[in-house]
């Protein structure tokens, strides 16, 4: 029966046995099967035409941050009419951070198992191997594309352009502010990436990408059907907006935080409406599947209505984990207005989408996710029983047996940590996980807890192998490597972390795509702060974005800039080590190498006049400069 505990729904084998990404996408057998904890579809001689997907995503938004939702204070009319004419799936989990959430959602797998197992330290950077969403749409012939938050690498091979998708428009990686993102941008009027290139673009983040997601529709070849994923930067902090004023409906009614979160959610609420107007009148709007959700629990909200639910972003508690997710289908006769309880998390999207689109099958690649087809037309069609895992471990020294829960349809079994005795919950009717019924229940603890170590026997090895940006790729000419994809326990992760200059040591690990002489710009700011490395940027910039009343004058992130008293630059990358003065106007220290292909980790340190390290640099960009 549904719930029964110790029955995973992913392969159990200690081996995972993967296909490589570049084989399916040279390479795409289509064969016949059977669904069971992974999916083959049988295809037919002849294909009828594909609907197009939309995928939207917002980031922080929690289940309760809608009004269809419950909520007694937000309005989100555009979003309650999607949740009106959709498939609502109620028992709908994801991770309790955002980077997380989105290698499972593209890859049908496991975050930890698809190593991406942080936002941050490198543990963000979806491995090369992984076959995602946009490779298998893009193989099945769609047209692809990305607007807005990519969070899984910023330099080749893990980018969007590299990894399935045609056009792509974002801010650097992980949002705006990191330091993968240019130095002043605030969401307003900013510099984004268009395919590898910086480009400005006017207006307010969420409208850029959702206007440039309709112009990419409407321009594009409308022989081919297209996917589309849109994935705003909001509402997650810090909560800019283009007019001082936004936030004064809801000032007087909720926290200053919360009314600034709100205002966020409203204008992607608005967003939504302009998506749908436009698909209505390009005669899109009944054969495109349209799907709705968000990437962990609440942030701001959280205390204002969290519907009825325990926890907040990053908790193991449904509250971290359970988000909202709507299917809408017109010309498919999904069985819209249904809401189904059934327990499904974001590793199904993929096998769905296969299922649904009739995509080609990547042969060999399994799934730790199953489709979910069955539900969206009958609420009550029988699934597979399951239990799934979520977790949360953003440690380079990652805990088994700590901050985890196993989820049934029937039970959530939580452990804080290893050393805590696990609590167990019957969720259908303790959502807010109130009373801990473990004493009543041993046997359910077991199972449980066999479930889990199945689960970190199929995720765990490998699963803090360092990340390798290729160096020296015609697909990239220059890398920047920067702070936040550094291995290291505490990452310096924006750009106004940097600007206090606080200390930082620690290796960037690469590749080097072929032997030859490698140029290596050493910064301790970004290129386009033109600051002296001993001294400090002068931000002279429009006022044009503002957090509540606020104006943003400096770094989205913070203010303080400090000079640090930097003499000196060294460099060690394999044999070659090299040390260069720093005088009062340098803005960077150049060194050349010659390299052998293959893996390296660079050593680039700042240091005061007793040769003392100040830092790791923030900030090297690497070209290749001549073949060897």
């Amino acid at each position: 029966m549904p719930g029964k505990p110790g029955c995973l729904n992913f392969n159990d084998k200690s081996k995972d046995i993967k296909m490589k990404r570049a084989d399916f996408l040279t390479s795409v057998s289509v064969g016949s099967g059977a669904l069971a904890a992974h999916i083959t579809l049988a295809k037919a001689a002849t294909k009828p035409r594909q609907p197009n997907v939309i995928i939207m995503i917002t980031d922080d938004q929690g289940y309760g941050d809608l009004s269809c939702h419950g909520n007694p204070i937000l309005k989100t009319p555009n979003m309650d009419r999607l949740h009106a004419e959709s498939v609502r799936m109620t028992n709908f989990h994801v991770d309790p951070t955002c980077a997380p959430t989105r290698g499972a959602l593209m890859t049908g797998k496991y975050a930890h198992h698809v190593r991406v197992w942080h936002t941050i330290s490198g543990g963000n950077l979806l491995r090369e191997t992984e076959t995602t969403m946009a490779d298998v749409f893009k193989s099945s012939g769609y047209r692809t594309g990305m607007f807005g938050k990519w969070h899984l690498g910023a330099s080749y091979p893990y980018r969007p352009m590299d990894r399935g998708f045609e056009e792509w428009i974002g801010h650097g990686d992980g949002g705006t502010g990191t330091t993968a993102d240019w130095f002043t941008n605030d969401r307003v009027n900013d510099m984004c990436i268009h395919n590898g290139e910086w480009e400005r673009y006017e207006g307010w983040a969420p409208d850029v990408f959702y206007g440039e997601a309709m112009k990419y529709i409407k321009e594009g070849d409308r022989s081919k059907p297209f996917f589309v994923y849109l994935a705003t930067y909001i509402p997650h902090g810090p909560h800019t907006s283009p007019d001082p004023k936004w936030a004064e409906t809801y000032k007087d009614k909720v926290p200053s935080g919360a009314a600034k979160y709100f205002a966020c959610i409203e204008g992607v609420d608005r967003q939504i409406g302009k998506l749908n107007a436009f698909l209505e009148k390009e005669g899109l709007a009944q054969d495109t599947i349209v799907i709705f959700m968000t990437d962990n629990g609440a942030t701001a909200g959280h205390a204002v209505f969290n519907a009825g639910m325990k926890g907040r972003k990053g908790s193991i508690f449904d509250g971290g984990h359970r988000v909202p997710f709507f299917v809408r289908w017109p010309a498919g006769q999904l069985n819209h207005g249904s809401d189904v309880p059934t327990l499904a998390a974001h590793i199904d999207v993929l096998p769905t989408m296969i299922d649904l689109c009739n995509l080609t099958d990547p042969t060999g690649a399994e799934f730790d996710g199953q489709s979910f087809k069955p539900l969206l037309f009958d609420p009550k069609a029988p699934t597979p029983a399951r239990s799934l895992v979520v977790e949360k471990q953003r440690s380079l020294a990652p805990g088994k047996g700590s901050n985890y829960a196993v989820m049934t349809q029937k039970w959530r079994l939580v452990q804080d940590n290893k050393d805590s005795a696990p609590t167990l919950y019957a969720i259908e009717q303790d959502l807010g996980q109130k009373m801990n019924i473990a004493k009543q229940h041993p046997e359910v603890i077991q199972a449980l807890q066999a479930d889990y170590e199945k689960y970190w026997k199929l995720v765990s090895p490998g699963h803090r192998d360092p990340t390798r940006p290729i160096i020296g790729s015609p697909h990239e000419t220059e890398t920047l490597l920067h702070s936040a994809d550094m291995m290291v326990e505490k990452s310096i992760w924006n750009h106004a972390q940097t600007a206090a200059g606080p200390k930082t040591v620690g290796p960037y690990t690469c590749s080097i795509h072929q032997d030859g002489t490698y140029r290596f710009e050493v910064r301790r700011w970004p290129r386009e702060a033109n600051a002296p490395m001993a001294g400090v940027p002068v931000i002279d910039k429009t006022i044009d974005a503002w957090i509540g009343t606020k104006p943003v004058t400096h770094l989205i992130y913070g203010k303080k800039f400090t000079a640090m008293p930097i003499k000196s630059v060294s460099i060690k990358i394999g044999d070659h080590s090299e040390t260069k003065p720093v005088s009062a106007t340098d803005t960077s220290i150049v060194f050349t190498a010659p390299l052998s292909k293959g893996p390296q980790s660079i050593h680039a340190h700042l240091l005061d006049g007793d040769a003392n390290i100040l830092s790791t640099a923030y900030y090297v960009y690497v070209r290749k400069i001549q073949p060897r």
